[in-house]
């Protein structure tokens, strides 16, 4: 079944953003991603800004900063210049440049205090905390009344070799958090009781960085597993997960006690774990066996980040 008008379009534009963040290294000009998308290069320029919401310069030299940012973070011996290099920067002098305009502050420095091994122990304002994704500004460890803290249960993150998988997903943009919740229940899973893919694995996948993306620009995809010949509709696209080796940590708990999870895993495990965040997006991945509690709204799902060796 082809596709109706509006889920082309928005699956033409999401070639070209996959295309641009697969190609960050190598200049990208604009006949190359008109191209990509089957639109007349003459218009393309326009038709990306009405649908970004930014002209396509300024896309493209955004995602270059903010890759670069995350790869610092992620990557403790990447050195600058080859931060600056793997998206696309001919010069340590011209990325650091670009870069204290986006951030405020050199790359080393924006590094130091993006330590992950640093993390703060304690959320002042626990209303900000991220549900999903890669926020740093966990609610640290439990504390008995007394206001001690208590300690943590022990992690038992499992290396695993994923396959490849084909997934449908809607994209989100916006601050992450609750509304995200909002959004499997309003718009994802009426979709999938439509289509009956309750059978197949779902996943979330943080793209960005709410510490270095705009809230408003962060971008989060609900994905179902689906057969290879599956024809999205309603929006929704398709797209391969990735496979190859990933660190799996077992949660099972309240929305809200997912972001402790997460920040255990970047801050306690990952630092000496011998091993640093590729290229591969993140996720959390929830098994159609995996539980999920009616009443307290508790559920389990492995969360799953994409490594290779130091």
């Amino acid at each position: 079944m082809p596709r109706d008008s509006r889920s082309e379009y928005e699956w033409r534009m999401h070639k070209v953003v996959t295309h641009i963040d697969d190609h960050l290294e190598r200049p990208l000009d604009l006949a190359e991603l008109a191209d990509v998308a089957h639109f007349s290069a003459f218009h393309f320029h326009r038709l990306f800004a009405a649908w970004a919401g930014e002209t396509l310069g300024d896309y493209v030299r955004r995602r270059r900063l903010e890759v670069a940012a995350l790869r610092l973070a992620t990557q403790p011996r990447l050195s600058v210049l080859e931060a600056a290099v793997s998206v696309g920067f001919g010069s340590g002098e011209a990325f650091s440049r670009a870069f204290r305009a986006r951030f405020g502050s050199a790359p080393s420095s924006w590094r130091a205090a993006h330590d992950w091994s640093l993390l703060p122990e304690a959320n002042s304002n626990p209303d900000q905390i991220e549900l999903h994704g890669f926020t740093k500004n966990g609610p640290g460890p439990r504390r008995d009344p007394d206001g001690a803290a208590s300690p943590e249960p022990p992690m038992n993150v499992e290396l695993i070799i994923r396959p490849p998988v084909t997934i449908a997903y809607l994209r989100y943009v916006g601050p992450f958090g609750a509304p995200v919740g909002a959004f499997w229940g309003e718009q994802v899973a009426p979709w999938i009781t439509r289509h009956r893919l309750w059978s197949g694995a779902r996943y979330g996948i943080s793209h960005d960085d709410p510490s270095i993306t705009p809230p408003e620009q962060s971008r989060y995809d609900a994905c179902v597993e689906v057969p290879e010949d599956f024809v999205p509709d309603g929006g929704f696209q398709k797209t391969v997960l990735p496979g190859g080796r990933y660190a799996a940590l077992r949660f099972h708990g309240l929305p809200a006690e997912i972001n402790t999870a997460w920040t255990r895993l970047l801050r306690d495990w990952l630092p000496g774990s011998g091993f640093q965040f590729d290229n591969r997006p993140a996720f959390e991945h929830y098994a159609a066996s995996y539980a999920y509690d009616d009443n307290t709204h508790a559920f389990e799902c492995d969360i799953c980040i994409p490594i290779a060796p130091l």
